[in-house]
């Protein structure tokens, strides 16, 4: 029986875990690191973390859950939930917690995967998975003299909640996803809070509030309703489309709503199309910042001094704490672990000039490697777990032919993945991404390594058809 080993206990693990377990691939262990299962659901339990996308798209279709208290889930809900699927499904016992990988070689001879970890043990699996994901690294800028700070400094996805920010002179360096769920509860009980913002964001109302008992029957019907709604979220993202308008419509009217003072109005405009960031949701962010202990400050941070945070211009504001939303390395696609293909290929020399694969899950060179929420398959609108369901599908489809054929191995043809990566490229140039810098970007080359040009649909049609000859089998 061909053994499965899978790197990382997220949805993107637990998704094929479940999928291979569903259907006879009995032989599956899961490593992760830390000390329990959820990926980003266990890391970020910040004040107000949550989710972005309505509960009931939220999650697996083949487990879904009609007790969510509200329509856009809270950090602890959705972790519990990882649980409850984990067990349910006979995933959790097979996951080994404390299992850092940091290389993975392939060894040709015996057609397997030689797995070492941080404590220099080894295993050895005929098929990898890797499920570490786009935002498990968090990112901390190199500020010159942070590490002389005598106040405390932490990263939203490891926040101190030994700290308590009631009379706190508080700096928060960044304004993306997870700053605008916080900074609203640090500015309830911080003495003061400055906030340094480098870009605008669009933010857009969001549709949220509690899920009365009597309505829990329905939550399921929801499910399709915003499923159709993100895939036309998703057409707003092509530069200058009707729906991108209407976003920034939205948007715009929604901080006019809320913020009266022009200057700061100024400030939190931002100057770029529609979309080519991460468009957020929030109403309280906006009320937050018009509070007079806020201060916006739209200059960087240069310096951090014993005391406080110095600006271009030389000021320095004395504060006690920073909380760095400065979000993740998300071009770093394994990050740490050293991946060795056919014929000693590195991996990380491979995606140097940014990361690339077949149905960003195959990569030439690396037999039986299989990339979970990897390159080009992250969303602007929609959920992830839809395109999560669909790699696990697709994964599973391979082992199946792998398993009826008594092939040994099976990698994707170069000709293959640069076919599938031109394409995806060329689609990308007409998206509204490539018309600024982001994070969805390598900071070198400026390739769009990380999101998915459209919906979920036509994803899931490509991935659900397995051609036979993008493939060499062995």
């Amino acid at each position: 029986m061909t053994r499965v080993g899978v790197i990382g206990s997220g949805f993107g693990g637990l998704a094929v875990a479940v999928e291979l377990l569903r259907n006879g691939h009995e032989d599956v262990v899961l490593w992760e690191r830390s000390d329990d299962l959820g990926g980003v659901w266990r890391d970020n339990t910040y004040p107000g973390s949550g989710c972005d996308v309505p509960s009931p798209l939220y999650q697996f279709s083949f487990a879904p859950r009609r007790t969510w208290s509200r329509r856009y889930a809270p950090q602890d809900e959705i972790f519990d939930y990882l649980h409850e699927v984990a067990a349910s499904y006979g995933v959790s016992g097979r996951i080994v917690y404390g299992r850092t990988v940091v290389r993975a070689t392939w060894q040709e001879e015996d057609a397997r995967w030689e797995v070492g970890f941080a404590d220099g043990t080894t295993e050895h699996v005929e098929v990898l998975v890797s499920a570490v994901g786009q935002l498990s690294e968090p990112r901390i800028p190199g500020v010159t003299g942070l590490e002389d700070f005598t106040g405390t400094a932490f990263h939203s996805a490891r926040w101190d909640h030994s700290w308590a920010p009631r009379g706190q002179r508080v700096a928060v360096v960044g304004t993306g996803a997870s700053a605008i769920q916080f900074v609203p509860h640090l500015v309830r009980d911080a003495a003061s809070v400055s906030v340094f913002q480098r870009t605008a964001n669009y933010i857009l109302p969001k549709p949220d509030g509690p899920f009365p008992r009597w309505y829990h029957p329905a939550v399921a019907l929801e499910r399709p309703l915003f499923r159709s709604a993100g895939e036309g979220f998703s057409r707003g993202l092509d530069d200058g489309s009707k729906v991108a308008k209407i976003n920034k419509a939205v948007s715009l009217g929604h901080l006019r709503r809320q913020v009266r003072d022009p200057e700061l109005r100024s400030k939190l405009t931002p100057d770029y199309p529609v979309g080519c960031r991460r468009i957020l949701f929030s109403n309280n962010y906006y009320p937050a910042l018009t509070q007079p202990h806020v201060e916006l400050v739209t200059e960087s941070v240069t310096e951090v001094t014993p005391t406080g945070v110095r600006t271009p211009d030389g000021a320095e504001r004395e504060v006690d704490a920073i909380v760095f939303g400065t979000g993740f390395a998300a071009q770093d696609f394994l990050a740490g672990i050293e991946v060795t293909g056919r014929d000693g290929a590195q991996l990380s020399k491979q995606w140097s000039d940014g990361a690339r694969a077949y149905l960003g899950v195959h990569v030439p060179g690396f037999p039986n490697l299989f990339v979970a929420y990897g390159p080009n398959t992250n969303l602007g609108g929609s959920s992830i777990i839809v395109m999560l369901e669909a790699q696990a599908r697709h994964i599973r489809m391979v082992l199946d032919r792998m398993a009826e054929l008594d092939h040994r191995s099976v990698e994707v043809t170069a000709a293959a993945e640069q076919v599938w990566d031109r394409d995806v490229q060329n689609r990308l140039e007409r998206s509204a991404w490539a018309q600024c810098d982001s994070w969805y970007r390598h900071p070198v080359s400026g390739r769009i390594t990380s999101n998915w040009p459209g919906g979920t649909r036509p994803y899931e049609a490509r991935t659900a058809e397995l051609v036979p000859e993008a493939f060499a089998w062995e």
